[in-house]
């Protein structure tokens, strides 16, 4: 399963406007806001994790197939990166 990292953070954006939200009303203390930012931001980081270990395990498992073919591709676009420079 791939991983939503865009779709995670954009939750986790959620999640805080409506705590600030709450907080404005007085309806929790800031040691309540305090708290959940510290959970918020566990989950954002459990999420960017499994973000981070799909994509290099899908690396790996590119390279040990065709990593020629990984090679190929960094090479032009190194070449047409200095071409751009350059020019």
């Amino acid at each position: 399963m791939i991983p939503d990292l865009l779709a995670d953070t954009k939750d986790y954006w959620r999640k805080l406007d409506d705590l600030e939200a709450a907080y404005q009303k007085g309806e929790v203390s800031i040691e309540e806001v305090d708290a959940k930012v510290k959970l918020l931001m566990t989950e954002l980081g459990r999420s960017r994790k499994q973000a981070l270990t799909y994509f290099v395990s899908s690396f790996r498992a590119k390279w040990s197939q065709q990593p020629e073919i990984i090679v190929g591709v960094a090479v032009l676009g190194i070449i047409t990166y200095a071409w751009a420079v350059v020019s």
